[in-house]
């Protein structure tokens, strides 16, 4: 058994100062029966605790660490613009750079702004939508988290899902009302919508590669079929790649599947493990904001020096010739690895991929959207979580969530990964579980 003295005195501690003991509702473990860890540090594909126990790390700081934790190139960009100063409120150069750096990854992109979150992105791109398209409604999907701005707490997956909560008291109802949800996966779902609101959609917002009620690829043509739809009924489409950006290919979903969105929300891989985010996409839109335009948006953070510069040095980093090919290769050979473990213990499991980011679903068919997500079996996940965790392997503490490989993880993590994971499932066989 490890130790976790120090992070359970840490958690009795922090319940007395922040509702549940955390700033984010998953990391309290509540899905998965346990007690948070308090992490000291991270180091390149592990992290270790406060009790000195060290783990594999597939959450990566849910996604944007795909170097691994405190990559040196990472680091001393962000030591060097500490430097010169931690804020400015002012342009300075380093934005400019990053902005060009992604465009470059993103050639659709024709222009962007930085803002300093995922939801903070998804705001702002619906807000330019409804004024560009002169409209209100906004279509999601079921099982998609697009941060928790009023408007998209609508059947949100994620961590909404993984406490049980369908949406968020609080919320008032007018600010949901032009919220229209569709079935991932189901065009016509999507087509009923527009057929029963005409001219009212300003556009359909989707995750391209479900992240957050774990991965779930798009079928074959349902985004290409999306993209019709939208064009047809004047409508915007845009791809919410904060999780999917250079995750799921290094042009994001949009280059994997070579569909154009009109707007793309961004995050995590482009600040290197700092908070940043960023929408864009055509010019004639982003042309609408101020002020430029009359659309208002603005930040005091928004490019802050030193999320710009973790960006650029990541980035960068990604853009070396077979990078980005050997972390989806190792997230490949993880996936199989873990699909024969459980096949030889007569688990039932489905392991979905896509590029660098996976989800190992406790199910016998297979998940291509919400409804059958759910039907994963949250006992065996708990079972499997706990397992992996005596063996120092750390996933997400949900069952509705991405796992994700870094340019950190070695072949022997992968190794000892897979070994972990032929335990716990032969452990749950004997336990019956």
């Amino acid at each position: 058994m490890r130790v976790r003295v120090l992070s359970d005195a840490l958690f009795q501690r922090a319940r007395r100062v922040l509702p549940g003991g955390v700033d984010s509702p998953v990391r309290a473990f509540k899905s998965v029966g346990g007690r948070p860890l308090f992490i000291a540090r991270g180091s390149g594909s592990h992290i270790i605790d406060v009790d000195g126990n060290s783990y594999i790390d597939y959450v990566l700081s849910w996604g944007p660490l795909i170097l691994g934790h405190a990559h040196p190139a990472v680091v001393s960009a962000i030591h060097y613009a500490t430097e010169d100063g931690t804020s400015f409120g002012a342009p300075h150069a380093s934005e400019v750079t990053l902005a060009e750096t992604i465009m470059d990854f993103m050639p659709k992109i024709e222009m962007l702004r930085f803002v300093n979150s995922g939801t903070e992105a998804v705001m702002s791109a619906i807000r330019v939508a409804r004024a560009f398209t002169r409209r209100d409604c906004i279509i999601k999907f079921e099982g998609n988290y697009h941060g928790h701005a009023d408007s998209m707490l609508v059947k949100a997956g994620s961590g909404v899902a993984t406490l049980g909560l369908p949406d968020s008291p609080g919320v008032p109802a007018g600010a949901a009302s032009d919220t229209l949800v569709a079935a991932f996966n189901d065009i016509n779902s999507v087509r009923s919508l527009f057929e029963a609101n005409p001219d009212r959609v300003a556009a359909v917002i989707i995750e391209p590669v479900a992240g957050n009620m774990g991965v779930i690829p798009p079928l074959a043509t349902f985004l290409h079929e999306l993209r019709d739809l939208c064009s047809r009924h004047g409508s915007l489409l845009i791809f919410d790649e904060v999780m999917t950006g250079f995750r799921v290919h290094p042009g994001g979903a949009q280059e994997m599947y070579g569909v154009t969105p009109d707007l793309t929300t961004l995050g995590k891989v482009i600040g290197g493990g700092l908070p940043v985010g960023a929408y864009g996409g055509r010019r004639d839109i982003m042309q609408l904001m101020a002020p430029e335009g009359p659309v208002y948006q603005a930040g005091t953070l928004s490019g802050n020096p030193l999320a710009m510069s973790a960006g650029i040095a990541t980035l960068t980093e990604l853009a070396t010739e077979g990078v980005w090919d050997a972390i989806a290769a190792r997230c490949t050979r993880l996936c199989d690895g873990l699909a024969s473990a459980a096949n030889l213990a007569g688990i039932p499991v489905q392991v979905n991929r896509a590029g660098t980011m996976f989800t190992l679903f406790f199910s016998a068919n297979p998940v291509i959207d919400w409804p059958t997500a759910k039907q994963a079996d949250p006992a065996r996940f708990r079972a499997y979580f706990d397992a992996m965790m005596q063996r120092g392997v750390y996933f997400a503490p949900s069952a509705f969530e991405a796992g994700f490989v870094s340019a950190a993880h070695s072949e022997e993590d992968i190794d000892q990964t897979i070994s972990a994971a032929r335990f716990a499932f032969e452990r749950m066989g004997s336990l019956g579980v």
